[in-house]
């Protein structure tokens, strides 16, 4: 049997050989080179003031966010478990000379390979999907945060991640929760950025969580949520019926949410706190440590 992430990891490397060369403008690369900002709205608004603050990146992928948190002023580290998407990272990291630290790791690995501690967790945009349960990821963040700490954390509501569309409309399709060992299988023959290249390893492995499963798993690690929201926008197009709502972003026409994301660690006698934002329609928070 097929290890799902060994799984997901070929595919990610494909993906990232393509997304390197970025050729439909999808990643900005050449707007990152010339010094524009790559985050999109959402979290930009939400991050705050992230200035001289240790911040671990988690499933970092190329890095260009990494770099975009660099670029505010914090000492970043990207970190993930594709070694082709991080040799991007730093080919990246050396064209603007902007300094981060990339690792190759699982989320698992992290507490071992980048211990910190960290003011921040950066996690945003199609992540968690990635991840078998919500329980470790939770447990990798507390223990990486300094007492006050917080993670940022937005991504796709659990909500829009059921459904599909079906001549022009948006049913479900999957159960709200995905067994840890029967994950949903699907296979690309491109990646999403548009371009067409063909890739070798087209089949990959997902997960949807439910948000009982997300926030339950960051209050158990002993996080706090102090901002959460829910958003009618996407920076991807998940399917053809969404339509655009800026240069950058989609918009679902539905009433209900596309993304969320952010969370703060706390230190002896107060909980961590979470603040989070998710999209499409989504959701979004913060969290903080205890």
């Amino acid at each position: 049997m097929v290890d799902p992430i060994d799984a997901n990891r070929g595919n990610w490397d494909e993906r990232a050989t393509t997304h390197a060369r970025d050729t439909t403008g999808d990643y900005m690369l050449d707007r990152f080179r010339a010094g524009e900002d790559a985050l999109h709205a959402i979290e930009a608004a939400e991050l705050g003031d992230i200035y001289g603050k240790r911040v671990l990146h988690l499933q970092c992928h190329i890095g260009r966010d990494t770099l975009c948190l660099v670029r505010r002023g914090a000492v970043a580290t990207g970190l993930d478990f594709s070694g082709v998407a991080l040799d991007v990272a730093r080919r990246l990291s050396s064209e603007p000379r902007l300094k981060a630290d990339f690792v190759q790791a699982t989320v698992d690995e992290a507490p071992h390979l980048t211990p910190g501690p960290f003011d921040l967790v950066f996690t945003t945009w199609g992540t968690i999907c990635w991840l078998p349960g919500m329980t470790v990821w939770a447990r990798v963040i507390a223990s990486v945060l300094v007492p006050r700490g917080e993670l940022y954390f937005a991504d796709a509501h659990p909500s829009f991640l059921v459904l599909e569309e079906h001549v022009g409309r948006l049913v479900p399709m999957y159960d709200f929760q995905t067994p840890a060992d029967r994950p949903l299988e699907f296979s690309n023959a491109t990646t999403y950025t548009g371009d067409p290249t063909i890739m070798t390893q087209q089949s990959n492995r997902e997960w949807i969580h439910p948000l009982s499963a997300i926030l339950g798993a960051l209050i158990d690690a002993g996080l706090t949520i102090v901002m959460f929201r829910e958003h009618k926008v996407l920076p991807w197009r998940g399917v053809s019926i969404l339509v655009p709502a800026s240069d950058r972003l989609s918009r679902s026409s539905a009433h209900s949410p596309v993304h969320f994301g952010k969370s703060e660690k706390g230190g002896l006698g107060y909980r961590p706190r979470f603040r989070g934002a998710m999209s499409v329609e989504g959701h979004g928070g913060r969290l903080s440590a205890g």
